[in-house]
């Protein structure tokens, strides 16, 4: 099966903000889903999301948006171990020492 997006992702017009909204959005239904798949799923898309966020902010002094990336980067840490994933769930707390 191919698969193909009819709207383009306007990710790219939203602003960072709005992009760690995002993630956290992502985390949330992360926490609340039943099936460990889709949690996966939606924790990467966390990931992608803050990526996208890192990119800019590696050029800005702002400590709240880098204490933002890393609090994230703890949360899906913190989810992560919650559901045997300790390697990943350790990854993620070494990346938020670089953030926060």
């Amino acid at each position: 099966m191919v698969l193909w997006s009819i709207i383009s992702s306007p990710r790219a017009s939203l602003s960072l903000q709005q992009v760690l909204d995002l993630a956290n959005m992502y985390l949330e239904d992360a926490r609340k889903a039943i099936d460990p798949n889709i949690a996966l799923v939606l924790c990467h898309d966390t990931e992608v999301s803050l990526s996208q966020v890192k990119k800019a902010a590696k050029h800005t002094n702002d400590t709240n948006m880098r204490e933002d990336i890393a609090s994230i980067y703890i949360e899906l840490g913190d989810f992560l171990e919650t559901q045997g994933r300790k390697n990943e769930a350790q990854a993620f707390y070494k990346k938020s020492m670089k953030w926060g």
